[in-house]
């Protein structure tokens, strides 16, 4: 009798640490982004509650300023690349291949590559703080000429980038390629989930901004060990040349960090609003419309670096403009809600709170758009307040949207509701008790990546870090409730959430479980 291979595959099963180390399976390697984008939140949030201990009174006590610099740089840079990036790539790998009716990623194997690139970038990133030197210093923008100063743990962070943004466009062009040719026959463009459109948009935004980074590092690199003069006007090169380079990646990569986010907030207010979204065309072009913006406003972060007034002008008014398309999303999630019948289950909660906090970051954001204004808020705590209600708010409170919403799929089980709600009402309370007094700190003039201040700065500061201690040990809370629900709990049903025209689970996919030994042709 003849065994087909299909059947050589059935004992083939890897188990324990090969099944992780080799798996090319879209739900594994999702699994893993979202254990490394947490494992590096808890780290990143750890480097927060540091700058927070120094900053809880005034006068140097918790760490020496050089250690500081160097926490406050990592911790962004652990934040960006190693939580939130991974984080919303882990989605993606669990969730795209299912909503478009695929069988898996279109490269497998690629797909395992573009994963483990990061535990070893990372680990490079912070063994830097442990070298002769120290970490980098220099802020997550490492500006020269601090960045072309700066010891070996400079140049490990370089290599990290690289190595991070070869993963990112790895699995942008996996993303792509799944998204474009592996569709379910059906299901045209303009029928896929809104998560799904968000997704092609950031990859292409991925493909076009990482290189940039990619460039203005290794300008870097090559000034520091080889001579060249590009960021030194001594040899005729110019350090406002890297914040242009820089900021041309930078700018798209906040968009990066956000659409994704957007993306899984179409998916969960429908749900629990009980209705289809809201102008879902408009959404569409609205997402295309905000990345396409991103790219033409990248100097609103440099307005005091002496730009003639006829460039200050342009990336005003091109800021002002990136305010509409996000606009039409909020009012359209928010006519989404109109008149549902809602209910208010922990996704719903962090998805509302993600629409009416990202809200608040957005005007605080057009309020930086007008450029003599820009010029009392920059590098105050205005913009630390700023950049936080956007990225926390707008990417990570969304994340949490999504992890509460399809825990259920992951696992096949419920996770505790009662935590959930624990967790949400402490992380939202917290971060406006952390975040919100830094907006009037900034008015008053306290300069940001510094580790003292005057003494009229200290109540703000006081109740900051209060709120910091309790918004990170806060998110112990969710791991909780992730290990609860992987280890038991009540049964998801087939519609997990009650939800009579099933708008969520548009295509129908398989129970969570690991499918080499069921489609072997997919390995």
């Amino acid at each position: 009798m003849t065994t087909t291979v299909a059947d050589h595959h059935h004992d083939e099963v890897p188990k324990g640490i090969t099944r992780w180390l080799f798996t090319t399976n879209h739900k594994d390697i999702g699994t893993l982004y979202l254990w490394f984008s947490f494992t590096m939140f808890l780290i990143g949030g750890a480097m927060a509650l540091v700058i927070r201990a120094e900053l809880f009174q005034p006068g140097l006590q918790v760490v020496d300023p050089h250690f500081y610099n160097q926490m406050v740089t990592v911790h962004a840079l652990i934040m960006i690349f190693g939580a939130v990036m991974p984080g919303f790539v882990g989605f993606a790998n669990w969730m795209i291949p299912m909503m478009i009716g695929a069988p898996d990623m279109a490269l497998p194997r690629l797909n395992n590559w573009s994963f483990w690139l990061l535990p070893f970038a990372t680990s490079l990133l912070i063994l830097s703080l442990f070298v002769p030197g120290g970490g980098p210093a220099a802020g997550w923008t490492i500006y020269p000429p601090l960045s072309v100063q700066g010891g070996m743990g400079v140049d490990l962070t370089i290599f990290t980038i690289h190595i991070l943004g070869m993963s990112s466009i790895l699995g942008a062009i996996n993303i792509i390629a799944t998204i474009m040719n592996m569709r379910a026959p059906g299901m045209t463009l303009m029928k896929m989930p809104l998560f799904v459109w968000t997704w092609v948009i950031t990859a292409f935004l991925l493909i076009a901004a990482m290189p940039v980074l990619a460039g203005a590092v290794t300008m870097l690199l090559t000034d520091r060990h080889f001579g060249t003069a590009f960021f030194d006007p001594a040899g005729g090169g110019d350090p406002v040349m890297f914040q242009h380079i820089f900021w041309f990646f930078g700018h798209p990569e906040v968009y990066i960090l956000i659409l994704p986010a957007f993306g899984i907030i179409s998916q969960v207010i429908p749900t629990f609003a009980r209705k289809p979204l809201f102008g879902y065309t408009s959404m569409v072009f609205a997402a295309a419309a905000i990345a396409f913006l991103s790219f033409i406003v990248w100097a609103h972060h440099m307005y005091t670096v002496g730009m003639p007034l006829s460039g200050e002008l342009f990336f005003m008014y091109s800021t002002m403009l990136i305010a509409i398309p996000t606009g039409v999303k909020i009012f359209n999630w928010m006519a989404t809600m109109w008149r549902g019948s809602m209910s208010f289950e922990t996704p719903m909660l962090y998805a509302i709170a993600t629409v009416a906090l990202f809200t608040v970051g957005g005007l605080t954001g057009l309020m930086m758009a007008i450029t003599p204004a820009d010029f009392q808020y920059h590098d105050t705590y205005f913009i630390v307040a700023h950049f936080h209600y956007v990225i926390f708010c707008g990417s990570v409170l969304g994340m949490f949207a999504g992890v509460y919403y399809w825990l259920p799929k992951w696992t096949g089980h419920m996770y505790n509701e009662t935590l959930g709600k624990w967790h949400f009402w402490l992380t939202i309370i917290a971060f406006n008790v952390t975040f919100f007094p830094q907006h009037f700190l900034g008015f008053a003039g306290m300069p940001r990546r510094i580790p003292d201040y005057a003494l009229q700065f200290a109540e703000f500061n006081v109740v900051s870090s209060i709120g910091g201690f309790v918004l990170g040990y806060s998110q112990l809370i969710l791991l909780v409730v992730v290990i609860k629900a992987i280890r038991g709990g009540k049964k998801a049903s087939a519609e997990v959430w009650d939800n009579p025209e099933g708008l969520e689970w548009s295509v129908a996919s398989p129970a969570p479980y690991h499918t080499f030994a069921t489609a072997p042709e997919v390995r």
